[in-house]
């Protein structure tokens, strides 16, 4: 499939009923989690920076590509800030989004409650002359352009509540549903724009064998539109419900090795829905506060017969982590 034909389908599924989630997702996004949750700030109880690159659907031109950077830190106490940038491609659009983050975070049973907001801006792009039109572009109304930009203004709101052993939240990174069709077109103007996107997470460290094992269950949940459309459009513009179940087990304090496993919920009652992927996942954690990690997905749909499936590589430091002198290793 050429780039341009991936593109025509992208663009065809944006700007008709059916609407695909429009944020990045992530196989490791346990060890991402401020690029979805911005109560997550400060929760390492260092300077910690990550970064991410995710290749979707290898082997497919104009699949998506996504890069993310998150820095967050304590400053206070009860006081953390942060900043995310995610960086998306895929075919003849992307978009940048930058995020600053202030979380609030007070002492709450046996851990600690973060409450977050964030703000900041997207900035999305398309170049239309990477399409092949049936018939002249430049008489197209919604593609004749060619170029576009436009930073769109975001915000949003995380809970987080965490302990050595547990953790939970919700979020929704991106309250406000912003236009991207520059036109006046009734149609258009109500499926082309930003939605919202819903995340709930939990999980769990559980000793197997002391510290020498350590199993780590986790899920999340994902889901677009859920509550409805501020636009009142009435197109339906909801993508399924997505969950990512995972289990990983820690050896000795260094080293992580994890399986998933993501669908849509749908698939259980629509058969018109699918399983999305099954996946592998590894991270080593250096004694100096480094950790690096790798992941590969393989997928359970039909572009399966097109790819060779996705991978994703991490990078992390805590640069607090010799004179914090952490008593527990942070597992989430």
């Amino acid at each position: 499939m050429t780039l341009k034909k991936l593109t025509f389908i992208f663009v065809m599924f944006c700007a008709t009923s059916v609407s695909a989630q429009q944020q990045s997702m992530f196989t490791k996004y346990m060890f991402n989690t401020l690029a979805f949750n911005p109560a997550y700030a400060g929760s390492r109880d260092a300077l910690s920076a990550n970064i991410l690159y995710r290749n979707q659907w290898m082997g497919l031109e104009g699949a998506p590509v996504t890069q993310t950077l998150s820095i967050h830190s304590p400053i206070k106490p009860r006081v953390a800030v942060g900043l995310s940038v995610i960086n998306d491609k895929i075919g003849a659009t992307g978009s940048t989004t930058l995020n600053a983050i202030y979380a609030y975070r007070m002492d709450f049973g046996a851990g600690k409650l973060s409450i977050a907001l964030q703000g900041g801006a997207v900035n999305w792009r398309a170049d239309w002359n990477k399409l092949r039109y049936k018939d002249p572009q430049g008489i197209d109304e919604a593609f004749g352009n060619g170029n576009e930009s436009k930073w769109l203004p975001n915000v949003g709101v995380g809970i987080y509540y965490y302990s050595d052993r547990f953790y939970t939240g919700i979020a929704t990174p991106g309250l406000l549903e912003s236009k991207l069709n520059p036109i006046d077109n009734t149609n258009l103007d109500q499926s082309a724009r930003l939605y919202r996107h819903y995340y709930y997470s939990l999980g769990g460290a559980i000793p197997l064998a002391g510290d020498i094992v350590v199993l780590k269950p986790s899920l999340l949940f994902k889901a677009v539109n859920l509550f409805g459309s501020a636009s009142n459009t009435n197109f339906n513009v909801a993508a399924p419900m997505e969950f990512d179940i995972d289990m990983g087990l820690l050896f000795y304090n260094t080293f992580w090795f994890g399986a998933s496993f993501r669908s849509s919920v749908e698939v259980f009652t629509n058969k018109s829905s699918s399983y999305d992927s099954a996946n592998l996942w590894t991270s080593l954690l250096l004694k100096n506060g480094m950790r690096i990690g790798a992941a590969y997905d393989y997928s359970l749909t039909k572009i399966q017969t097109v790819s060779s499936g996705s991978v994703e590589l991490m990078v992390g430091y805590d640069f607090d982590y010799e004179d914090t002198k952490m008593v527990h290793i942070r597992y989430f």
